[in-house]
Formats: C-alpha cells, sequence, structure tokens
C-alpha cells in the first residue's frame, strides 16, 4: 500500500537522516546533487556547506531549492520525503555556529543509527580537512511531503 505521510512523519523522515539529494536550478535547468545535511526540527532549518562551485553559483542565482531524503530497505517497503526552502548563505560567527550545529547533530545521528562514535566532522566528510572553510548555507524549510509503501 502507498500512502502519503502526514506532515510529522515527513519530517521524521528528513531528520532520521543526513544525506539526501539537493534539488536546484542552473541556467534553467535543474540539477541534483548529494549532500551531507542536518535538519533542525526546532528552527525547521536544513544546515549544509559545501565548497565554492557550481550548486553554490547557481543556489545564489536561484535560492528555491528541495531537498529529497529517501529510506529504502526493498520495493515495497521505503519512505520517501521532500523539502521545499529557501537558500541562505551564512558567513562569520553565524556560519561558524551553525556549522558546528551541524557537526554535533550528524555526529549524534551517526552514533545512533550506525553505532559508531566520531571524534572530527572530517570523519565523515573530506571537504571540513581543507585549509578553507566551506561555505556554509541553510535552507528555510516551507514545505515538506512524503510517501510511502509497505507491503
Amino acid at each position: 500500500m502507498i500512502r502519503t505521510l502526514k506532515e510529522k512523519e515527513s519530517k521524521q523522515v528528513i531528520a532520521n537522516n543526513y544525506i539526501g539529494y539537493l534539488g536546484y536550478i542552473f541556467k534553467n535547468e535543474p540539477f541534483i546533487a548529494p549532500i551531507t545535511y542536518f535538519y533542525n526540527p526546532e528552527k525547521n532549518i536544513i544546515i549544509g556547506y559545501s565548497d565554492q562551485g557550481h550548486k553554490i553559483n547557481a543556489m545564489r542565482k536561484h535560492n528555491k531549492v528541495c531537498l529529497e531524503v529517501a529510506e529504502i530497505e526493498s520495493i515495497d517497503n521505503w519512505e520517501s520525503a521532500q523539502a521545499h526552502g529557501v537558500f541562505k548563505q551564512l558567513f562569520g560567527s553565524e556560519a561558524k555556529a551553525s556549522l558546528h550545529e551541524f557537526s554535533l547533530g550528524i555526529k549524534h545521528l551517526i552514533t545512533r543509527k550506525e553505532k559508531r562514535h566520531l571524534n572530527f566532522i572530517s570523519e565523515f566528510s573530506s571537504k571540513i580537512s581543507k585549509a578553507e572553510v566551506p561555505i556554509v548555507f541553510t535552507i528555510s524549510v516551507e514545505e515538506i511531503t512524503g510517501r510511502m509503501r509497505r507491503h
């Protein structure tokens, strides 16, 4: 049976994961890129980061984006949620604080879901280990929807 998830269930799918697919527009064409993210349900924001490049340039020009997250066990057992929102690049102390929140959130999720203990953000992200500071951003969530199938 396939059914639409309630908003609370869709938020749970987003909150219980840390890898999703970011959808954005560049030169009037849709693009999708995998990202590591953290969802803060109290603030209703998604925190992410990236090096300077294609997706950052695209989101600066067209800030309406979406994030798709799926938990797939089999063709008959899956959940999928999509968050639509607005990209905002962060700077200075706000960027540092958000990157810290991101790293603590991801560490907690990995510890809980994968039973692994991480000491540093660089253990799950190669971008952080570089000398330059990554570009930190948020997506202010405007809508979350989802679907599921159980056999």
